[in-house]
């Protein structure tokens, strides 16, 4: 049976119609619980489709909005054709972003970590007034809290300084660790190597755009940090944040956003 097969039972008839003759290619790169395909089919432009189960915690209704939102306000991402609820699942139907991520592609780390900074700068620029999403500590605490609770925080995924804890644990060190002051920007909210796209050396768009919101400009440093230790290595981070104009950055920030990533 096709690895698709199933999902492709569940789709919204609106779907069905429009993704005939395509064929499916699941995504495996990045932490997402959604499944992700991506469409091809001869002589029609490449899609990728989402799937996830609809709930409290599901994030694909947050991307829509985020996703409509920065492409109104001139950051490339992709944009949304279809977005359905159907037996119990979410559906969302989307343009691809020509190129392929940063992790998928053979790219210099010099060259990587360019884009990179370029990306986050261009995106931290917007206004911050005119962004309506809230991912403010005081929110995205609260938000922590209830994943935990609810048992929907991974601690076997835990960074290694805390793995063995439990998600309680560590969300005590959240409350602990909570810096006093916040500098503000529209950050991706997952600003990881997977989540930016580029062709012929250049960055096309960001994806993954569900936790996309005003926060501190470290949430995205954090993330892109990380990401850059695990794919390319600890030295290039300090380039990194160079390129970026904060080669100060704080680093018990970098360290708190880090623990904060634990709880999504």
């Amino acid at each position: 049976m096709k690895q698709h097969a199933h999902f492709e039972m569940d789709l919204p008839a609106s779907l069905r119609e429009a993704l005939a003759g395509y064929s499916w290619d699941r995504q495996t790169i990045g932490h997402s619980d959604a499944g992700v395909f991506k469409l091809t089919a001869n002589g029609k432009p490449v899609l990728f489709l989402k799937t996830e189960l609809s709930g409290k915690f599901a994030e694909l209704p947050d991307e829509v909005a985020r996703l409509r939102w920065l492409g109104n306000h001139g950051i490339p991402c992709p944009e949304v054709f279809v977005f359905e609820t159907h037996a119990g699942h979410h559906w969302l139907l989307m343009t691809a972003v020509a190129g392929r991520d940063l992790v998928s592609q053979e790219m210099a780390p010099d060259k990587a970590i360019a884009i990179m900074a370029d990306a986050l700068r261009r995106l931290h620029a917007l206004d911050v007034a005119t962004c309506p999403f809230d991912h403010r500590l005081g929110q995205r605490i609260a938000v922590a809290k209830a994943r935990a609770e609810a048992g929907e925080v991974d601690e076997y995924d835990f960074d290694d300084e805390r793995l063995g804890q439990t998600a309680q644990q560590v969300f005590g060190e959240l409350l602990a660790r909570r810096p006093a002051s916040e500098t503000l920007v529209v950050t991706h909210g997952d600003a990881s190597m997977p989540n930016f796209v580029a062709d012929g050396g250049r960055f096309t768009g960001f994806v993954d755009c569900s936790r996309l919101g005003v926060a501190d400009l470290h949430q995205d440093l954090a993330l892109a940090c990380w990401s850059i230790h695990f794919n390319l290595g600890e030295e290039w981070i300090e380039p990194f944040l160079a390129l970026y104009g904060l080669p100060e950055a704080d680093a018990a920030k970098l360290s708190y956003y880090q623990l904060l990533d634990e709880f999504f």
